[in-house]
């Protein structure tokens, strides 16, 4: 069950994580290294069940001083700034969260909690206008000296805002809410003002970024790429070596805060075919069992502890706008000619947990406000499939052959990285079966990892692809998939599809404090996703990984946020 992870805030929890069909596997949120340690744990041969987080907690008196945890990169960073339109890889994201300031951290019940570090307090201070305010911690700063100030604050509501189009912005849910941001009462107040109510204002300056740094389009385009200019957390980038495609992250001898138990977090870019064997081999501390290969293998490791959890977490077919695909009728079709059920058994054979069929873009099954928006649209119907693209001119031309329209065959691209795990290769190939059923040929091309993103799916050029969204949460961190473009941003819309419906219901949902009532705003739109032919959900997947024995703090983590400086291996 690896799929290819795109950024959202992500699990990498800033945008959400765009993980690639590269690897429709699970994702990991943990790692571990060079310590074998004694290790509590489930053994080998128990078979998982899902909680909210299983991470081996222990107090800190219990974690060796020092020690390395080594992770799988799936692909290198060269954006880093996770506002940025090409920095919102869950990877990178998840590493600026230790780096930079974090406001909150989101607990295993998905509530965020203030952290003391960096933050005293924030409270709604005024309902009308909305107004937060923010209380920083007098002995948090930046690497650059400088004490974290409202100027941090503003200058990320202005580059995020979309009110200046030269700021590449993932996002600007939320921050285009902000009508107004200014110091309190002293220099470690903030107050942000709102236009109109916002729901998720604990989602916002999360990570808080340097003014330094993102001040000038210029800094905010190109002031990160393969560099972190200035950090405010308790670790750093210690190295990177582009050959080697490996990078470092280490605790920062300034941080005033508590000291983080290990010496160093390694990275290292691994196709997600090579991590299994990469943990087999002792080279990384963590793989995910995802997939019925991997999870033998990995369950009859003696060193190997499996962990799972019910992440935000999603996976998903998503459909292009170009050619054939451009009438909705045609990407109506598709998702009445792929059985869902089919493939979730093709991707979860041999794994022994439940991969729960997903009915919602913005909610998960077990998240407040869930409810099944498919309906007619995700429902398998080959032949309403065949009628509907009869309906938009695609001619059936006999059994076995591709339909034609003017003289052309009904041919579609399903763009999958080399480096994906055959599980995706498997549930391409099923796809390609299913759609041939109706008269439509799919050809499945296979691309460079490294080329995946920035040729293919950060610029729409397929016509199906697959990937996992992760950490999407609270709900308006989904926004931004189904956001219209704006000139040549996408945001994270890289279907380049969406209506003024969908946005204002989109919009109206974040603005609304009411749970139940935002609950309902974001079904409406869900609908209509659905309705739009823009994604075909799948299901949401569990995270499923095998962690090296006697890593602690750190495991499947749920919905809940890492603190990196309590990770390290037990005594």
């Amino acid at each position: 069950m690896d799929a290819t992870k795109r950024p959202g805030r992500t699990r990498s929890r800033l945008l959400r994580s765009m993980v690639p069909a590269a690897a429709l596997a699970m994702v990991i949120t943990g790692c571990g290294s060079g310590g074998s340690g004694s290790g509590s744990g489930a053994a080998p041969s128990a078979v998982p069940k899902l909680a909210a987080e299983d991470i081996n907690p222990q107090p800190l008196d219990n974690i060796k001083d020092g020690g390395e945890l080594r992770e799988p990169l799936q692909q290198w960073v060269d954006q880093w700034n996770p506002l940025q339109v090409d920095g919102t890889y869950g990877d990178s994201v998840e590493i600026m969260k230790m780096v930079e300031p974090m406001l909150f951290r989101i607990d295993a019940s998905g509530t965020f909690q203030p952290v003391s570090d960096f933050l005293q307090s924030a409270t709604v201070v005024s309902t009308s206008p909305q107004v937060v305010l923010y209380k920083l911690n007098p002995k948090a700063h930046w690497s650059d000296g400088k004490a974290l100030s409202y100027l941090d604050f503003k200058a990320e509501w202005q580059a995020a805002s979309g009110k200046n189009p030269a700021f590449n912005v993932a996002t600007t849910s939320g921050y285009d809410q902000i009508s107004d941001v200014s110091q309190g009462d002293d220099p470690t107040q903030v107050k942000v003002t709102f236009d109109k109510p916002y729901a998720d204002w604990q989602n916002l300056f999360y990570p808080l970024l340097p003014a330094a740094g993102i001040s000038t389009p210029d800094q905010f385009n190109k002031g990160w790429i393969e560099q972190i200019p200035i950090t405010g957390g308790a670790f750093k980038l210690g190295s990177q070596d582009k050959a080697a495609q490996t990078l470092t992250v280490v605790p920062d001898p300034n941080w005033w805060g508590q000291k983080p138990k290990l010496d160093k977090f390694t990275y290292r870019v691994l196709s997600a075919s090579a991590i299994t064997q990469a943990f087999l081999n002792n080279e990384i501390d963590y793989a995910s069992a995802g997939r019925a290969d991997a999870y033998s293998q990995l369950k009859a490791d003696p060193n190997a502890v499996i962990r799972t959890a019910g992440p935000w977490d999603e996976v998903h077919i998503s459909f292009g706008s170009n050619g054939a695909m451009a009438d909705q009728k045609v990407r109506q079709a598709l998702g009445k000619a792929i059985d869902r059920t089919a493939l979730i058994q093709v991707v979860s054979k041999g794994v022994p947990v439940v991969f729960p069929e997903l009915g919602n873009h913005i909610l998960m099954t077990n998240q407040a406000g869930y409810q099944d928006n498919s309906g007619e649209w995700g429902k398998f119907d080959p032949a309403a499939a065949k009628q509907l693209l009869t309906q938009a001119g695609w001619q059936d031309a006999g059994a076995g052959k591709p339909r034609t329209k003017d003289g052309q065959q009904l041919e579609l691209h399903f763009i999958l990285a080399q480096g994906s795990s055959q599980q995706s290769v498997d549930m391409a190939t099923a796809v390609q079966n299913m759609l041939g059923q109706v008269g439509v040929k799919l050809d499945v091309d296979r691309v460079p990892d490294n080329d995946l993103n920035e040729k293919y799916l950060n610029v729409g050029k397929f016509d199906l692809a697959t990937w996992r969204n992760t950490g999407s949460f609270p709900p308006s961190v989904a926004i931004p998939n189904y956001q219209a473009p704006s000139g040549d941003n996408v945001y994270e819309n890289y279907s380049k599809l969406s209506t003024p419906e969908i946005d204002s219901l989109l919009k109206q949902a974040a603005s609304t404090l009411d749970p139940v009532a935002a609950a309902k705003l974001y079904n409406q739109a869900d609908a209509k996703i659905w309705e739009l032919g823009h994604t075909l959900e799948i299901y949401q997947r569990p995270q499923v990984t095998a962690f090296r024995k006697g890593l602690a703090n750190f495991g499947a983590s749920g919905l809940a946020d890492v603190d990196y400086t309590k990770v390290g291996w037990q005594k």
